[in-house]
C-alpha cells in the first residue's frame, strides 16, 4: 500500500516521504491517525499545494515538544506503593501511574508517551524512565517509587 506521510514516523519515514507499507498497517494505524493518506494523484497534488502548512505544523509540534523536554528534565516524582519488608510491591507500577503522577506534579504527561522497556515495576528503588514526546525527543525522567507508610 504507497502512503504519503503527514508527519514523521519513527522507523518509517519523514513528512512528505511516499512509502510501501502493509495494508493493515496503513488502513488501520496510519490513515485512522492522520498521519498518512493513501498516495493517489489527487492526494498528492493536495499535498504538494499545503506542504508549507504541513511543514510549518510539524516544526510547531517538534518545538512544543522541546519546549516540554526542557520542562522534563531532570524532573523526579515519588509514587507510594503498598510493599512488603524486603521491598517487593504487591502489585506494580505501569505506564498509567507514572504519567498520573507526573501531571498531578504540574508535567501534562500521557499513558502512551510513557516507554518502560522493562515492563511494569515491581519493587522499590529509584527508576529511569524514558517518555517519548515526539519521533525526535526523548528524555529520561527519574521515578522512585516507595513503600506507603
Amino acid at each position: 500500500m504507497q502512503l504519503i506521510l503527514l508527519q514523521k514516523v519513527t522507523n518509517l519515514g519523514g513528512l512528505g516521504d511516499q512509502v510501501d507499507v502493509k495494508p493493515g498497517y496503513g488502513r488501520n494505524f496510519l490513515i485512522p491517525t492522520g498521519k498518512a493518506v493513501p498516495a493517489n494523484a489527487a492526494n498528492i497534488a493536495t499535498f504538494e499545494a499545503k506542504r508549507a502548512e504541513y511543514e510549518a505544523k510539524a516544526n510547531a509540534t517538534l518545538a512544543a515538544a522541546e519546549a516540554r523536554k526542557a520542562a522534563l528534565e531532570g524532573a523526579t516524582v515519588t509514587i507510594n506503593a503498598n510493599a512488603s519488608t524486603e521491598g517487593k510491591l504487591f502489585g506494580s507500577v505501569g505506564a498509567r501511574d507514572i504519567a498520573e503522577a507526573f501531571t498531578k506534579a504540574g508535567h501534562k504527561l500521557e499513558k502512551a508517551e510513557v516507554i518502560m522497556g522493562e515492563g511494569a515495576i515491581r519493587r522499590t528503588g529509584e527508576f529511569d524512565v524514558v517518555v517519548h514526546l515526539h519521533a525526535d525527543v526523548e528524555v529520561k525522567v527519574k521515578v522512585i517509587v516507595a513503600p506507603e507508610a
